[in-house]
């Protein structure tokens, strides 16, 4: 089964991939007349995207499409980032679909992650809007937390094994929170990825206050057909 993603050019230059379904419901003003993000099928979104002027470039897996008037090229999007984007193929729809599962893990299980010897919790702002898809002028923070000594810890998780772009984006979230609501305090960054590899590493180690997750998801069925004899 083929992949459609909407390509997405960051600030710094790299290009990040998101599930075409589930961005265009995120942003409905690009949705096709006609059409709808639940009910009408990919290549039905695919077809209305490219009448609107969509670039769209195909392959026996994949379908990348950019925005008009994008600054991204169809190069970029297969060139640098090409190892990247094989990665992500191998880790199927169910990675994509884990994402929002895992922020919201995360959230509500905080307390149980240490960061560099500190423990954290959910942050909430003075209107009561807590810290799960924290909105900021460069885009929604995943999960904002702060610590005891209320200082700011800025969660990004990443679905492709090889998150290398997470730095840059994990940089300008950290940048706007510290010229902001985070003014006077310490502010890090927390890149949680299904695996992180030396490229990252190599990345962060010159990037103050950045740690690195990799989680792990287990999957168990136990037999449940007895009948429970408790009561």
């Amino acid at each position: 089964m083929k992949k459609f993603n909407i390509a997405i050019s960051n600030e710094d230059g790299s290009v990040t991939l998101a599930p075409m379904k589930e961005w265009l419901r995120n942003n409905p003003q690009y949705i096709p007349e006609g059409l709808d993000g639940l009910h009408s099928t990919s290549h039905e979104l695919r077809n209305g995207l490219k009448k609107r002027g969509w670039l769209v470039h195909e392959t026996d897996t994949e379908v990348h499409l950019v925005k008009p008037g994008s600054q991204i090229e169809v190069e970029n999007v297969l060139g640098d980032s090409e190892s990247e984007l094989n990665e992500q193929s191998q880790l199927g729809v169910a990675a994509f679909e884990l994402e929002a599962h895992l922020r919201d893990f995360l959230s509500h299980n905080l307390a149980m992650i240490n960061v560099e010897g500190k423990r954290v919790r959910l942050y909430v702002d003075p209107t009561g809007r807590d810290g799960v898809e924290y909105p900021t002028a460069t885009g929604p923070i995943d999960i904002l937390a702060v610590s005891e000594q209320g200082d700011f810890y800025i969660f990004e998780l990443k679905r492709a094994l090889s998150p290398n772009s997470a730095i840059g984006q994990l940089a300008r979230y950290m940048g706007w929170v510290k010229q902001t609501i985070g003014k006077g305090k310490n502010v890090f960054g927390v890149i949680v990825a299904k695996s992180i590899n030396d490229r990252l590493r190599y990345a962060i180690s010159v990037v103050p206050n950045v740690s690195l997750f990799e989680y792990e998801v287990q999957f168990r069925l136990n037999p449940a057909n007895e009948f429970d004899r408790k009561g």
